[in-house]
């Protein structure tokens, strides 16, 4: 098996040299590094991080935990936080909750035992391990939440101005001429969705429109159970004008509710959403979305949890980041023609 020291003699550089390109924790040129980079591929060299993490205590490895990877939104996230860890010499693990209260606490510990010099997590849909968060950064770990951001836990965090954008969505409807709108949501026991509902709120009541009570349906975050939920309120003898959903799993229940209720849409019924779909690009008519900076949240989550690794922020109080939304209008919110 090829040793550093054969790396380093292939490459002609030093060993010191051959170790900064590894572990990225000194610069390099270009030159020096294309060298070592060809020396360790042409020897099929591959660096112990084991024994170095024992050596220096550094793995420069992070974890990120996010709920559902096959829900486009999340790879963005892991991308941007990858490629911000690449740049500064670190790697991402990413693993999955299933959005399970009970699998996220077991991968935290999980993550913990691997050594991983920080932690970027996407709180599952259920009661939030308050405790157990507080003994990871109590152990010099730092945490980063992203999108859901917990309640009662002092940690740093990363998400989109989640009641801004609900506003935009919603406001956007209200100019269409629509007045019953209809709000399917997530757990409300998630913060975001929280806020999401507050910003439909101020959206109606800015316009002068009343609250009703009844067109806030609350759901959870499997498509399926959206799906039967809207089916029966949809039955209803009067069904609202348009539908806000306020994240993409729910999105994709209400559209799936609106096909089997024989809704064709904006024609009978208008519809927007936070967070783009995964195959939004196939859809016809195409969907009015507020669109999130996925990527950007996770470039800027993993580029804060490495200030904290390497001291760069220094301050006690943990750091808040809110990263605006853009509204994309589709053809699923243009009604101004619809016969009333």
């Amino acid at each position: 098996m090829p040793s550093i020291k054969k790396v380093a003699e292939v490459a002609g550089v030093s060993v010191g040299t051959v170790s900064h390109v590894i572990t990225g924790s000194v610069p390099v040129s270009d030159e020096l590094r294309l060298k070592v980079q060809t020396a360790i591929r042409d020897l099929n060299y591959h660096p112990n991080h084991v024994a170095r993490s024992l050596k220096t205590s550094k793995t420069r490895t992070l974890g990120i935990i996010v709920p559902d990877m096959t829900i486009s939104f999340f790879p963005q996230i892991i991308r941007g936080a990858e490629t911000a860890a690449r740049k500064r010499g670190y790697f991402l693990i990413a693993v999955n909750s299933d959005d399970d209260g009970d699998r996220q606490k077991d991968l935290l510990s999980l993550l913990r035992s691997q050594r991983v010099e920080g932690i970027l997590l996407v709180v599952a849909a259920a009661p939030t391990p308050i405790s157990q968060i507080s003994r990871i950064l109590d152990a010099g770990i730092p945490v980063v939440c992203l999108d859901r951001i917990p309640d009662r836990v002092a940690v740093d965090s990363v998400s989109v101005e989640d009641t801004e954008g609900a506003q935009l969505g919603v406001d956007h409807l209200i100019a269409q001429g629509l007045r019953r709108i209809a709000v399917v949501t997530g757990p409300l026991a998630l913060k975001n969705e929280r806020r999401r509902v507050q910003g439909y709120r101020t959206a109606l009541e800015r316009a002068g429109i009343p609250v009703d009570e009844s067109l806030i349906w609350q759901g959870n975050l499997r498509t399926a159970d959206v799906a039967a939920m809207c089916r029966e309120k949809l039955a209803a003898s009067r069904k609202p004008d348009a539908v806000f959903s306020t994240n993409g799993p729910t999105a994709l229940g209400v559209l799936r509710a609106f096909r089997d209720c024989g809704l064709r849409t904006p024609e009978d019924i208008a519809f927007a959403t936070f967070d783009e779909l995964a195959v939004d690009d196939i859809f016809s008519p195409s969907v009015t979305t507020v669109v999130q900076p996925a990527y950007d949240i996770g470039s800027r989550a993993a580029n804060l949890l490495l200030d904290r690794i390497e001291h760069v922020e220094a301050l006690d109080d943990p750091i808040t980041i809110r990263l605006p939304a853009n509204l994309r209008v589709g053809e699923s919110s243009r009604v101004l023609q619809r016969a009333r």
